[in-house]
């Protein structure tokens, strides 16, 4: 008998031992988890390798929770992260580029690349075929925000293309972005630049025929990329490469799956989007070679956006590469 109750005490403690270390462990991993705010500057398929990290656990897996706000316009995007309401940004390396250049100590520096194309795409009134830019002649455009990625590259594909942007045609830069599409159903303009999955919505209204691809008329920059304050990137290194391993995981399944497999692992985040349209999307993007294989980009692409910026009036001269890349 007295065997039996030891037995049963031993019991009793090892349950408890192990109950208590199965709940320190459980403690262990919640404070392992760290919670960061990203603000991105569109929801949009575009992004989709950033969504499959978010669907797929890739975030998760490295240590991070993902709360996601939307912040309309890179310099909305950069302005969040200035004043703390977001950890990380997610907009054009433009961005980083004018609050450089505004002067201030704790200035944004890109860390990760998500994208090297422009993502939006020229959509007409009309089918056009073989469109051309000379198209655009004596014609409106709504091309988004003045000084914005999408707008500049406009201007620099029609430059490259021996078209004046101030004087063979107008450019609408009045409209937000978000409001874009809706202005053109309206009415207002002959064209418009939207991102997807807007462009493909508008062709089945029957509002608009897509015409052309701006990423393939701007060529490979760091269009959107990820950026942080200098002082958060120094005190959350570990943190800031488990975000870029992250992405870098997100880019490779969308490069090593199909359309559609991509489509179901980020149709949670399109909930008023197709799974067939989702796919058509990516289809689309991926024709244009809109995702890098990594989330680094060279000196020589980053350069290249400036030229575009400098050949827009944006900025007069190139800031340096390491001034502002984050190379660990």
């Amino acid at each position: 008998m007295k065997k039996e109750i030891i037995i049963g005490i031993l019991c009793g403690v090892f349950i408890f031992f192990l109950a208590a270390l199965v709940l320190f462990d459980f403690n262990n991993q919640k404070e392992k988890i760290t919670k960061i705010t990203l603000a991105e500057v569109t929801h949009s398929i575009f992004y989709a390798p950033q969504y499959v990290a978010i669907e797929k656990g890739f975030f998760k897996e490295k240590g991070i929770e993902v709360e996601l706000i939307l912040t309309s316009g890179a310099d909305k995007v950069t302005a969040a992260v200035l004043s703390g309401d977001a950890d990380i940004g997610f907009c054009g390396s433009e961005g980083t580029i004018y609050v450089y250049n505004g002067g201030e100590k704790d200035y944004l520096k890109t860390f990760a690349q998500l994208t090297q194309k422009d993502g939006s795409f020229i959509v007409a009134r009309e089918k056009i075929k073989n469109f051309t830019l000379e198209d655009l002649k004596d014609k409106t455009i709504l091309g988004g925000r003045a000084g914005g990625m999408p707008e500049m590259t406009l201007e620099y594909a029609l430059s490259e293309n021996d078209i004046d942007p101030k004087k063979d045609l107008t450019i609408d830069t009045s409209v937000e972005f978000a409001a874009m599409g809706g202005a053109f159903i309206g009415g207002q303009g002959d064209f418009v630049t939207l991102f997807e999955p807007n462009a493909l919505e508008l062709e089945k209204e029957g509002y608009g025929y897509v015409v052309a691809s701006l990423g393939e008329l701007g060529g490979v920059v760091p269009y959107t990329s990820y950026s942080a304050k200098k002082s958060y990137i120094k005190e959350n290194k570990e943190l800031i490469q488990n975000f870029t391993e992250a992405i870098q995981e997100g880019l490779d399944y969308v490069h090593s799956h199909t359309d559609k497999e991509v489509a179901k692992a980020i149709i949670n985040q399109f909930p008023d989007t197709s799974l067939e349209d989702i796919t058509k999307v990516i289809k689309r993007y991926r024709e244009i070679d809109a995702w890098p294989t990594t989330t680094e980009f060279s000196e020589d692409s980053f350069n290249h956006l400036q030229d575009i910026m400098i050949k827009y009036g944006a900025i007069e001269k190139k800031v340096p590469y390491k001034d502002l890349i984050y190379l660990e």
